[in-house]
C-alpha cells in the first residue's frame, strides 16, 4: 500500500501494521510533532467521511493501493483561532453588563473556545478569567493575544525581538540577591516574575519554531526527518531541560528566601544558561529563513 502525505509519497515499510487503524495510530504521534493534524483521508481516491472512520480502520491495508492522508498546520488553525479570540474580545466590550454576565456561558461553547481549552489552555484560563469573573482585564486579555498571535505568525521576528528584554533580564538577575538583602522585595518579586514570563515564552517559541520547520534548510513539509536536524533538536532539549532545573532550584531558593543560593544559581546558572538556550535556538535556523507549510 502506498501512503501519501499532503500529496508527497511516504516512504515506509509496513512490517507490523495490517490494518488502517494500525497504519494511522503509527503515524498519528509524527504527524502531531510536525506540527499539524488529520484533516482528511482517502482510500482509493474515495473520500472518507465521520460515519465510515470505524469500517475504514478495520481494513486490511493489503486491500487498499493508495492511502491519501490530508492534514492542517496547527499553526494556522491556531492563527485563525486567536484572530476569531480578537474579534470576540472586540464583541464583547461592546455589551451591556447583563449581556457581559451571559456571554462566557455561549462562548465557551463555540469552536474557538474548545480549540483554546485543548490547545492553549493557559490562554484558555485567561478568557475564563476575563469574560467570567474579570480577574484580569478586557485589555489584558486582549495585549496577550495579539503576543500569541505574533508568536504563531511570525515566531522567528518574535524571537528575536527578544533579545534586549533577555539582555535587561540577565542584568537584573546579577543584582538579584543584593535586592533580597536590602529588603527590595517588589524589585526582586518583579524581576522573578520576568524572568519566569520570558522562559515560558521562549519554551513557546522554539515549539512554534520546531513544528513550523524552521529547523529545517529546505522549505518542503518534511516526510523524513534528517538525522542533522534530529540531532540538532535532541540538543536544544538537553539545553533546555537542564535549563528548566536551574530555573526550578532558582524559584525554590528564592522561596527559601535563601540569597546566597539565589546569587550563585542567578549570576553563574540562569543568565548564563538562558543565553546560552536563545543564542542555541537561533543559531539553529537556518539563514533565519521561515519554511512554508
Amino acid at each position: 500500500m502506498e501512503i501519501r502525505i499532503n500529496e508527497q509519497k511516504l516512504d515506509a515499510n509496513l512490517e507490523k501494521e495490517k490494518t488502517i487503524g494500525q497504519v494511522l495510530a503509527a503515524l498519528e504521534q509524527w504527524i502531531s510533532d510536525s506540527g499539524h493534524i488529520l484533516s482528511g483521508m482517502r482510500l482509493d481516491g474515495l473520500s472518507v467521511t465521520a460515519s465510515q472512520i470505524e469500517e475504514v480502520f478495520n481494513r486490511e491495508i493489503d486491500s487498499v493501493k493508495i492511502l491519501e492522508i490530508e492534514t492542517n498546520s496547527l499553526a494556522q488553525i491556531s492563527a485563525s483561532c486567536l484572530v476569531t479570540l480578537l474579534d470576540d474580545i472586540k464583541q464583547y466590550e461592546n455589551l451591556d453588563f447583563q449581556e457581559k454576565a451571559k456571554f462566557f456561558d455561549n462562548w465557551k461553547e463555540s469552536a474557538c473556545a474548545k480549540f483554546l481549552f485543548t490547545e492553549m489552555s493557559g490562554l484558555y484560563k485567561l478568557c475564563s478569567s476575563a469574560f467570567s469573573s474579570g480577574e484580569i482585564s478586557i485589555q489584558t486579555l486582549s495585549s496577550i493575544t495579539e503576543e500569541r498571535l505574533r508568536e504563531v505568525t511570525e515566531p522567528l521576528k518574535e524571537f528575536t525581538d527578544i533579545e534586549p528584554v533577555l539582555n535587561q533580564i540577565c542584568e537584573k538577575l546579577v543584582d538579584l540577591p543584593l535586592d533580597i538583602q536590602t529588603g527590595k522585595d517588589i524589585k526582586a518579586a518583579q524581576t522573578i516574575q520576568v524572568f519566569t514570563a520570558l522562559t515560558e515564552k521562549i519554551l513557546r517559541l522554539f515549539y512554534q519554531l520546531d513544528t513550523q520547520g524552521f529547523f529545517y534548510a529546505d522549505g518542503e513539509f518534511e516526510t523524513e526527518i534528517s538525522e542533522q536536524v534530529e540531532e540538532k533538536k535532541e540538543k536544544l532539549i538537553q539545553k533546555i531541560n537542564g535549563f528548566t532545573d536551574v530555573l526550578k532550584e532558582l524559584l525554590d531558593a528564592y522561596e527559601k528566601n535563601d540569597s546566597v543560593l539565589v546569587g550563585d544559581l542567578a549570576e553563574y546558572e540562569a543568565a548564563v544558561k538562558i543565553k546560552e538556550l536563545y543564542t542555541s535556538i537561533l543559531e539553529s535556523c537556518p539563514n533565519g529563513v521561515k519554511n512554508d507549510q
